[in-house]
């Protein structure tokens, strides 16, 4: 349920438009509808600006369905690490929601930028780009700007310098990057703006499916930079989002 929303009913019981009993049933949800095996947060929206993101992953298509069925009620929603099959049957109930592949996130609600800040997404190679994905679309919900830049990794780092100068015109930065993760810190030894760190589980056997980047972008000696955990594309999107919104 949406700020606005509340202060309507609140309004239209001060007007003696509607009586408490009916206030009083529109908002008994708050501040959260109990499905039984999940509790959806109806009430997140109005203390952080972005409804409840749904973690699909190890959750059953029978469970997805019920808590589609809610969430088709509202102007928003993101269902994120979502595989095709569960999307078409979540797209059967609510046909408002749109399916990124590569991303592997359904949602809804693409907000309208709220202010001229850029968000800029770097990706060191091509197989990063499905985290890079995850993390626009997360960006682009919350309403922001977002311009990518795909496959600039330091294996070609001339790549990455024809990009340099747009960069610089980024408030914040997200960089992506498997291997060894070395882009981060070159990044932001570069540019003036808060830098966030996606180590991905892309590389060989001695990247540790991820660990290898981690360490490298924990341990990097560029100020500025902030790392999220392995392949976690959308707390990258939704930290540059609120960097972008203060």
């Amino acid at each position: 349920m949406k700020r606005d929303t509340i202060l309507s009913i609140i309004n239209n019981i001060k007007d003696n438009k509607i009586s408490t009993e009916e206030a009083l049933k529109i908002i008994e949800d708050l501040p959260f509808k109990d499905l039984d095996f999940v509790k959806l947060d109806t009430h997140r929206e109005i203390r952080r600006d972005y409804p409840e993101v749904i973690f699909c992953k190890n959750k059953s298509i029978e469970q997805l369905e019920l808590i589609c069925k809610e969430l088709a009620k509202s102007d928003q929603a993101l269902y994120s690490k979502v595989n095709k099959k569960k999307a078409t049957k979540l797209i059967e109930i609510d046909p408002k929601l749109e399916y990124n592949p590569l991303a592997k996130m359904l949602y809804k609600g693409i907000k309208v930028p709220r202010n001229n800040k850029i968000i800029s997404i770097v990706s060191a190679g091509t197989s990063d780009i499905p985290i890079a994905e995850e993390a626009k679309i997360s960006a682009l919900l919350m309403g922001n700007i977002v311009n990518t830049y795909y496959d600039v990794g330091v294996a070609g780092i001339h790549r990455f310098f024809s990009i340099y100068d747009k960069l610089r015109e980024s408030n914040v930065i997200v960089v992506i990057a498997g291997m060894e993760g070395a882009l981060v810190s070159v990044v932001a030894g570069l540019v003036s703006s808060p830098v966030i760190a996606v180590p991905t589980s892309c590389g060989y056997g001695a990247s540790f499916k991820g660990i290898a980047p981690l360490l490298t972008m924990l341990n990097s000696c560029s100020p500025g930079v902030s790392v999220v955990n392995i392949d976690n594309g959308f707390g990258a999107g939704y930290l540059a989002s609120v960097i972008n919104g203060r």
